[in-house]
């Protein structure tokens, strides 16, 4: 278990008027963009991209492993979208009947479609998560022991949320190409056809019916969305890890991956309505009618489905956490195995 790293002394904190304290000396404010364009002091360009590089292979790897269950759990979240377009003739009653019907119609291979561009996606999302995490906590430069443990939870909460909005900034377009790619079911009311033929497809698609604005559609509540989601993935992670795995438990792939399951769960649950409405929204690219805001889509939800539908495909998101969990556990084991104790992801 990594041992917490000692106060940075290259971490730059503001005092009075528009000078900060850097290095021993106090900097004027021109320096400041400098200061906060640089990697972490703590790993420097060379530790930020190694956390970049194995937290995307690890990440990757997981995806594909739950490829089948990530299509699941879309299809059956946006099935009322799918309906309305007329590519889904009926409603899915669980996710038996939902894996049952895809297999039937589309064939087991189907369960993969659109992980390639998931892959894409995912590596440099997780990949950017997890360097930015750690270059955000050092700024914040909390200290359990300095500054007590609510400081320092909120410190890790603040650190994964920031995260998780700058890369969805990056990798937006991506991720919406993979939910339409995932979504896009073989209609049994247009012959059997399919709506997208690729990840390019789905781009010149979009970008001659809607523009540019239709490959960022629902951007708004993601921001939303990415920061409770990533800031409860990473903060209480990171938190409780030294709570959790003590003593014979630090170097446990399976302690580590139970509480990374646990945690992915807690995180998707409290962020789930908002997935869902970000990505209802997502599916109205391309299509006659759209919603006119986030809230305008969350009302039409509420109002002419229940509130029970912001959870459809919950169950399924349970079992998806299984490759959540695997990011953070396989991210862990990776820097025991290359680093041994000096860059955990998680450190205090």
């Amino acid at each position: 278990m990594e041992q917490p790293k000692p106060n940075c002394p290259d971490t730059a904190q503001k005092t009075a008027g528009q000078h900060f304290w850097r290095n021993g000396n106090y900097t004027d404010s021109s320096t400041v963009r400098s200061i906060m364009a640089q990697a972490p002091p703590e790993k420097g360009f060379s530790g930020f991209a190694v956390d970049f590089a194995m937290g995307g292979v690890s990440a990757a790897v997981s995806k594909s492993a739950a490829a089948p269950i990530e299509r699941v759990k879309l299809m059956i979240q946006n099935q009322d979208e799918l309906i309305k377009s007329g590519r889904l003739s009926r409603p899915y009653k669980g996710i038996g009947d939902c894996f049952k019907r895809t297999i039937n119609e589309e064939g087991f291979a189907s369960f993969w479609r659109g992980n390639g561009t998931n892959v894409l996606r995912y590596f440099p999302t997780q990949a950017f998560n997890f360097a930015f995490k750690d270059y955000f906590k050092s700024l914040f430069s909390f200290k359990k022991e300095r500054d007590g443990y609510w400081k320092w939870f909120g410190g890790n909460l603040a650190s994964g949320g920031a995260a998780g909005a700058s890369s969805q900034v990056i990798v937006y377009s991506l991720d919406y190409a993979r939910t339409r790619l995932s979504n896009d079911a073989k209609s049994v009311t247009k012959g059997g056809q399919r709506q997208f033929n690729g990840l390019i497809d789905v781009y010149r698609k979009t970008l001659a019916s809607d523009g540019v604005p239709g490959l960022y559609r629902g951007f708004n509540i993601s921001l939303l969305g990415i920061i409770v989601y990533r800031g409860l993935y990473f903060g209480m992670y990171d938190s409780l890890k030294p709570l959790v795995l003590t003593a014979d438990l630090q170097d446990s792939f399976l302690a580590s991956f139970g509480l990374g399951w646990v945690v992915t769960n807690g995180a998707g649950l409290a962020a789930y309505p908002i997935d869902t409405v970000r990505r209802r929204m997502m599916m109205t690219s391309g299509e006659a009618v759209k919603y006119r805001s986030s809230l305008d889509a969350f009302t039409q939800i509420v109002k002419n489905e229940g509130a029970k539908s912001l959870f459809k495909g919950g169950g399924a998101n349970i079992l998806r956490a299984v490759a959540g969990a695997g990011v953070l556990a396989g991210y862990d084991k990776l820097q025991l195995l290359v680093f041994g104790n000096k860059h955990g992801s998680a450190a205090a």
